[in-house]
């Protein structure tokens, strides 16, 4: 057997390391991810959603933009009520959920959320 042969310090310092790694990768790879989801959640609105939401404005309905007070306002500003909006759209806003995958839809409001905070810069 392999750790039979190890002292139970050695085996103490493994199992840290190995238990270490385990907690700290989820992290990392999500960090990763965002990043690259939000480039892709970019596209996707360029493509799909700006024609309305240029620079996070609303040419239809003026005073429901995308801006974080209004997100904020209008009991929006998380990424499950933005997916859920855009998936099944809302009065003018047509539903993109036969038109768009769930990931694409998911990188689109993380790009929103994100653009929010930083003031659509």
């Amino acid at each position: 057997m392999f750790f039979v042969n190890f002292s139970g310090e050695i085996m103490k310092s493994f199992t840290l390391r190995i238990l270490s790694l385990s907690l700290c990768l989820p992290f990392l790879m999500s960090t990763v991810s965002v990043a690259a989801d939000i480039e892709n959640g970019e596209r996707i609105f360029s493509a799909n959603c700006s024609a309305c939401h240029a620079g996070g404005n609303n040419v239809i309905i003026p005073e429901k933009t995308l801006k974080k007070d209004a997100l904020e306002a209008n009991g929006m500003n998380s990424v499950d009520k933005i997916t859920y909006q855009v998936t099944n759209g809302k009065n003018a806003m047509p539903a993109f959920g036969g038109r768009l995958d769930d990931s694409d839809i998911e990188d689109v409001a993380n790009y929103v959320l994100s653009q929010s905070e930083k003031g659509w810069d």
